[in-house]
C-alpha cells in the first residue's frame, strides 16, 4: 500500500527552481533514501511534505488524504514527524522535558508522556542524560534528541534530515541500528536525506537521487548508485569502483 504518494511537485524562490518535478511513491513500512549534492532541493522536499512549504505545482497525497497546502501542525497531527538539518531542541528544557513536548500531542496527561519519553531516551542511549538541558549535549546526542522529538508524535511516517552528519563511524551504525529496529519492530515508514552512504545502503530499499531541483535516477540502492548519472553528478567513480 503507498503512503506517501508525490507527483509532479515543484518549488520556485525568485525564479530559482529548487524542486522541478518530482515523483515518488513510498509504500508503508518502507525506508526510503533521498540523496544528491548539497543545493539538490533535498529538503524544500521535506519542507513541502511537512507542511513548512507549499507546492507551486504537483500533489502530495499522505495516507490517501491530499495534504500540499496544509499547516505544519495538521500535517505533524495526520501523522508526519521530522527532524532538522539544524537541530531544534528547546534548549533551556531538559532532555526528557524536550521528548515530552512532542508525547503531548497525542496524550493528554503528562505522566504518559513521561513514559512514552523514558521508553525513546532508552532506546536512543539517552536515558542516563534525561535530566540534563539540551544545551548541554553534544552534537551526537542532540542528533538523537531531535529523532527522540519526532517519535514522541508517534507518527506513521518520519523524515529524517541529515541524521548521520556529524557523527563517528560507530555513532552512525549504531543509529543506523535503531531506525531498523523501529521500522521492524512497529513497521514505522522512513524517508531520510542522508549523505552518508554507509547508512542509506544499509537502511533503504528504494532510492531517490535530486540534482538541480529534478529526480535524476530513482530505484533499488544498488543500480541507483552505479547509474552513469549519478556517479557522475553526486558519488564519484570511485565510490562504486
Amino acid at each position: 500500500m503507498t503512503l506517501l504518494s508525490i507527483q509532479g511537485v515543484s518549488k520556485h524562490f525568485r525564479g530559482l527552481t529548487a524542486v522541478d518535478r518530482v515523483d515518488l511513491d513510498v509504500a508503508a513500512g518502507e525506508i526510503c533514501g533521498v540523496i544528491g549534492p548539497n543545493g539538490a532541493g533535498k529538503t524544500t522536499l521535506f519542507n513541502m511534505i511537512a507542511g513548512e512549504l507549499k507546492p507551486d505545482t504537483g500533489t502530495i497525497v499522505f495516507s490517501g488524504e491530499r495534504i500540499d497546502g496544509l499547516s505544519s501542525d495538521k500535517v505533524c497531527r495526520l501523522g508526519i514527524g521530522r527532524t532538522f538539518q539544524l537541530v531544534r531542541p528547546f534548549p533551556g528544557l531538559s532532555v526528557e522535558e524536550n521528548v515530552i513536548v512532542g508525547g503531548l500531542l497525542r496524550r493528554s496527561h503528562v505522566g504518559a508522556a513521561s513514559e512514552r519519553a523514558h521508553e525513546l531516551l532508552r532506546r536512543l542511549d539517552l536515558y542516563d542524560k534525561r535530566a540534563q538541558t539540551a544545551s548541554s549535549l553534544t552534537l551526537p546526542d542532540r542528533k538523537r534528541l531531535e529523532v527522540a522529538r519526532a517519535l514522541a508524535t508517534d507518527p506513521k511516517l518520519l523524515l529524517l534530515d541529515e541524521v548521520m552528519a556529524g557523527l563517528r563511524p560507530t555513532e552512525t551504525d549504531r543509529l543506523v541500528a535503531v531506525l531498523r529496529e523501529l521500522n521492524s519492530d512497529t513497521g514505522m515508514t522512513i524517508v531520510l536525506i542522508e549523505h552518508v552512504m554507509r547508512a542509506v545502503m544499509a537502511l533503504a530499499s528504494h532510492i531517490l537521487v535530486l540534482h538541480h531541483g529534478a529526480a535524476i535516477a530513482q530505484g533499488v540502492p544498488e543500480a541507483v548508485v552505479r547509474d552513469p548519472a549519478v556517479v557522475e553528478s553526486y558519488l564519484g567513480a570511485e565510490s562504486v569502483a
